[in-house]
C-alpha cells in the first residue's frame, strides 16, 4: 500500500466532508490500538475463546482422490462462531469502536453473515446494533434476518435500487453521516474509503497467517495454490495476504459470473468492470454504457456487489493474483459436490472457489498442494439452492 490508503491507483477517500472527521478519528484510533498490547491481547482472546480460532486446515482426502491431481486442503472458516470468516473482522472493529467510546454500531449485509456477526459482537459487548439489508436479500436470507433480530439488532430492509448489497452499503453510509458522534460503521468487506480496506484486511489476515503455519506443519512446505471467492473480497484478501510476497504461491479469486459474463446478469467485476469511483473508493466496478453503476446479479447474496476491494484491483493490475468468473450453475454443482463428497456444506459464496478447484486440481500433479478457503457454511443457502433446483422446502 502506498500513502493514504492507495493500492497503486486504487483506494483513496472519496467521501463527503461530513464523513471526513469520522474516518480520520477511525484511522487515528486504529493506528494507536493496533500496537496496543492490551487491545491485541483482548482481540486474540476473543478470536480464540469466543470465535473458536485457529480454524482447522482439513485434508479433503475423498475430494483429492476423486478429482486426481493436487492434494486439496480446506481452510475451515465455516467452523467459526456464526459460521463464517466475518467474525474475525467484526470482533476487531466492534472492540475498536468500544475503545473509541462508541455505543452504537451499524452495518450493511448481503448474505446476512456479516450482519449476524455484527449483531453477535454487539450483543457480547453491550452495544446498540442496526443492520441495513437489501429487501431482495432479506427474502433470500430470511433465516439470517431472524438471527439478527434474535441477537437484539434492528434490521432495516432497503428498497432502493436493486434492493441488494450495493444499496445496503449506500444506506448505511447515509445513516453514518447522520449520527457520527456515538456510532461506528462496521464495514463488512475490504472496500470503502481508507482506512477501511486496510483495517479489515489486517483483521482478516489471520486466515493466511494460519494457513501458512498449518501447511508448513502438515506438509513442510507452502501450498502451490490458494483459492477464495471474491465479492468485495475480505475472505480472499485474508487468505492471500501473508502469501503475497511468496511468488511461487498462485493466488486465485473466484468471482460470481451469475448467468454468465456475456449477459447483464453477472457480478464478475474483474471480468466485466471498468475503473470508477463508488462507495468512497477508486476501483473496478460493473458499469453501464453511461458509466453508471450497473445492476448486478448472482445466486449468492454475498457476492452480489458491483465492485471489488482496491487491493484486489491492484493485485490484478500487477498480475500477482488471478481472478476467474464462476457461474451460478458451476457454483451450485460445487455446493452439492462438496456436500456429498466430504460431508461439508459450504456457503454458496465459498462454492464458487470449490468450483474452480474442481477444474484446476486434476490438471495439477500429485505432489502439489491446493488450499480452498471455505469462507462460510451453507445452512443459510439450502432453501435458495433447493429453489434453484426446483424444490420449495419452505412450503
Amino acid at each position: 500500500m502506498t500513502k493514504k490508503g492507495r493500492f497503486g491507483i486504487h483506494g483513496g477517500q472519496y467521501i463527503p466532508e461530513t464523513l471526513m472527521n469520522a474516518v480520520i478519528e477511525l484511522e487515528e484510533a486504529y493506528n494507536y490500538y493496533k500496537n496496543d498490547p492490551e487491545f491485541n491481547h483482548e482481540l486474540t482472546a476473543l478470536l480464540n475463546e469466543y470465535a473458536g480460532r485457529p480454524s482447522r486446515l482439513y485434508y479433503a482426502e475423498k475430494m483429492t482422490k476423486d478429482l486426481g491431481g493436487a492434494k486439496i486442503y480446506l481452510k475451515r472458516e465455516d467452523l467459526n462462531h456464526t459460521g463464517a470468516h466475518k467474525i474475525n473482522n467484526v470482533l476487531g472493529q466492534v472492540l475498536l469502536a468500544k475503545k473509541m467510546g462508541k455505543t452504537r454500531v451499524i452495518a450493511e449485509t448481503g448474505a446476512g453473515q456479516h450482519g449476524v456477526a455484527t449483531a453477535t459482537a454487539a450483543a457480547l459487548m453491550n452495544m446498540e446494533c442496526e443492520v441495513f439489508m437489501g429487501e431482495e436479500d432479506t427474502k433470500r436470507q430470511s433465516l439470517n434476518v431472524y438471527k439478527m433480530r434474535l441477537l437484539g439488532a434492528k434490521v432495516y430492509p432497503v428498497t432502493t435500487g436493486t434492493a441488494t448489497l450495493k444499496d445496503a452499503v449506500s444506506e448505511t453510509m447515509r445513516e453514518w453521516t447522520s449520527r457520527i458522534s456515538d456510532t461506528h460503521y462496521v464495514l463488512g468487506s475490504v472496500m470503502g474509503p481508507h482506512p477501511f480496506p486496510t483495517i479489515i484486511r489486517n483483521f482478516q489476515a489471520v486466515i493466511s497467517k494460519e494457513i501458512k503455519e498449518q501447511c508448513l506443519e502438515k506438509e513442510g512446505k507452502l501450498p502451490e495454490v490458494v483459492l477464495a471467492c471474491v465479492g468485495g473480497g475480505s475472505n480472499a484478501i485474508g487468505a492471500f495476504y501473508h502469501f503475497i510476497e511468496d511468488k511461487n504461491v498462485q493466488l486465485i479469486g473466484c468471482e460470481a459470473a451469475g448467468r454468465g459474463i456475456d449477459t447483464f446478469e453477472t457480478a464478475a467485476t474483474i471480468a466485466t468492470g471498468k475503473l470508477g469511483i463508488f462507495h468512497g473508493m477508486k476501483s473496478y466496478f460493473c458499469q453501464d454504457k453511461y458509466g453508471q453503476i450497473a445492476p448486478v446479479y448472482s445466486i449468492s447474496a454475498g457476492l452480489d456487489y458491483p465492485g471489488i476491494g482496491p487491493e484486489h484491483a491492484f493485485l490484478h493490475d500487477i498480475g500477482r493474483a488471478q481472478y476467474v468468473a464462476i457461474t451460478d450453475e458451476e457454483a451450485v454443482c460445487a455446493f452439492e459436490y462438496l456436500s456429498h463428497t466430504e460431508g461439508i456444506i459450504p456457503a454458496i459464496e465459498s462454492a464458487h472457489a470449490v468450483a474452480h478447484a474442481m477444474e484446476l486440481a486434476p490438471a495439477m500433479s500429485k505432489g502439489k498442494i491446493m488450499v480452498i478457503n471455505i469462507s462460510g457454511r451453507g445452512d443459510k443457502d439450502c432453501a435458495a439452492i433447493a429453489r434453484y433446483r426446483g424444490e420449495d422446502i419452505n412450503e
